[in-house]
């Protein structure tokens, strides 16, 4: 418990944050919660247990900013990171030593679904490639889930109860080394809400010189995507191609930005007619429309783009 304090990033997580608060309270020495804006009653939820520092935002910071905010009113060595949907269902131990391990900046514990199966595919993947990107976007990696390109991306072909150094474990049970947070200069806040911070993040804890270990001997129950639920489907879909597209601009080279580029411009183009055709009305269009043209804006001048790429979203 001593030197180990845990971030919690809430919105709208009225029904899932007690859950989660109850089970970690005990297990460090100091709980945060930045909570982005909620108009449900997650601050009432997080307040009727003393001892938690709130931080509550007045408008919708986005997770890497808030996870930065919970991570600087902290002054412990060892920081977790736990979604409000999760659940401890073990301790930290495991997790604690991994990261104290020489030369490691991050450890992951599993991920497991209310069946109590690993949430294989989510809980740890490899850093995305161009390619990996290029059949995420297309729809590939849904038509054909054991394409060898996704088996690599997923980690289809690892065995989640072994413990190894892996590249990308979710940022949904995340212990982090304060020193490794510190190399890289915390998370970038240029994701904006969502999507690819923590994959930037570990990308760059990884090319710090730091490894990122994985302990399946710590586990959580996780419910998995509430608050990307509560975002409207226009907003969703903008913030996703425009975290996406950041992510290749900043990580890929000219060859690997246009292969991403030309994938999205084609998927979007196809999910803009069927988007009509099934909805009967044309909001795919502009929604479509409007990552095309930022993703053909952003391939030109070569920039990575600010808050997500598309700054006319609401904060």
């Amino acid at each position: 418990m001593k030197g180990i304090g845990a971030v919690i990033v809430t919105y709208n997580s009225e029904g899932e944050v007690g859950p989660c608060l109850d089970s970690v309270m005990s297990r460090v020495q100091h709980v945060v919660v930045v909570d982005n804006a909620s108009s449900d009653g997650t601050l009432a939820e997080v307040r009727k247990r003393p001892g938690v520092t709130l931080i509550a935002n007045t408008g919708n910071r986005g997770f890497a900013a808030a996870v930065n905010q919970g991570i600087q009113a902290l002054d412990t060595p060892y920081v977790l990171l736990l979604n409000p949907d999760a659940v401890l269902l073990t301790g930290l131990d495991e997790l604690t030593g991994a990261c104290a391990q020489p030369g490691v900046g991050a450890a992951a514990g599993k991920l497991t679904g209310s069946d109590g199966r690993p949430q294989t595919g989510f809980s740890i993947r490899r850093f995305p490639t161009p390619l990996a990107l290029s059949f995420e976007v297309l729809g590939l990696n849904r038509i054909w889930r054991g394409n060898p390109v996704n088996r690599r991306y997923r980690c289809l072909d690892v065995n989640p109860e072994v413990p190894a150094d892996v590249e990308q474990p979710a940022a949904a049970f995340l212990m982090i080394r304060r020193q490794a947070w510190q190399a890289v200069g915390g998370f970038d806040e240029g994701f904006y809400p969502i999507w690819f911070e923590d994959v930037d993040f570990l990308n760059r804890v990884h090319r710090a010189g730091f490894r990122v270990r994985y302990a399946p001997g710590a586990v959580a129950r996780h419910g998995g995507g509430h608050s990307v639920g509560r975002i409207p489907w226009e907003s969703r879909e903008v913030c996703w191609y425009g975290s996406l597209m950041r992510y290749s601009f900043k990580h890929f080279r000219f060859t690997g930005r246009v292969l991403v580029w030309a994938a999205v411009v084609t998927g979007c183009a196809l999910r803009a007619v069927f988007g009509v055709l099934r909805q009967r009305r044309l909001s795919p269009l502009a929604v479509y429309g409007r990552v095309i043209s930022f993703a053909c804006l952003r391939l030109v001048s070569g920039r990575i783009g600010e808050a997500g790429g598309m700054p006319a979203l609401a904060r």
